[in-house]
């Protein structure tokens, strides 16, 4: 689940999906061995990609560009849940009930909900200590990851904008000069990209 958008998130569902897909073949096991992994992303904020798909699930899969429908394997599916839809798009079939449990819904009635989701409750109570620790373990190293990425994207973000601050100065210093020389304005405007209105500001 993500709950902030990191301008990443492709590239992180598809680490930690290929992670997951990796560690289940134990050492010295041929690749025949490998199981599908599914993984589910759910999301708390819009991603531009999916703005204009009119659902609030999406799956995705290794496909042929040309031949979408051919699939390369279906070993790895990924299915990105965006939160935010969910009440747009959602039609209270079961799947929408088990999105609602997983978001912990208010509207979701657990003395009412089928068998399938009150066994997936007691799974989840009953989730085994080495399990557990595990789970932990991966939150852990995510949450590393995580305040490297928001550091190392702020640091970026600074620099891109000191960036185009300095470059914007530079063309008005340009434009400075060139007015005070008597250069024809749209010589300036073409020169620089500023418009007429900052160029007479000068």
């Amino acid at each position: 689940m993500q709950l902030v958008d990191q301008d990443n998130i492709e590239k992180r569902i598809l680490y930690y999906i290929s992670k997951m897909y990796s560690r289940n073949l134990k050492k010295a096991q041929d690749y025949s061995k490998l199981n599908k992994c599914i993984g589910i992303l759910f999301i708390d904020f819009e991603l531009k990609k999916l703005k204009e798909i009119p659902k609030y699930i999406t799956k995705w899969n290794l496909r042929e560009e040309d031949y979408r429908k051919i699939v390369l394997t279906d070993v790895i599916e990924i299915y990105i849940i965006e939160m935010i839809k969910v009440e747009e798009y959602a039609k209270n079939s079961k799947i929408d009930t088990w999105v609602k449990y997983i978001m912990g819904s208010e509207e979701i009635n657990m003395e009412i909900v089928d068998e399938d989701i009150k066994q997936a409750q007691k799974v989840l109570e009953d989730i085994s200590k080495d399990e557990h620790e595990q789970y932990l373990a991966d939150l852990r190293e995510k949450y590393i990851m995580d305040m490297n990425n928001i550091e190392s994207t702020g640091i970026r973000k600074g620099i891109e904008q000191g960036m185009v601050q300095g470059e914007i100065k530079s063309k008005k210093e340009i434009a400075k000069n060139l007015k005070l020389q008597g250069v024809d304005i749209e010589i300036i405007i073409n020169a620089t990209g500023l418009t007429k209105e900052e160029i007479e500001k000068l």
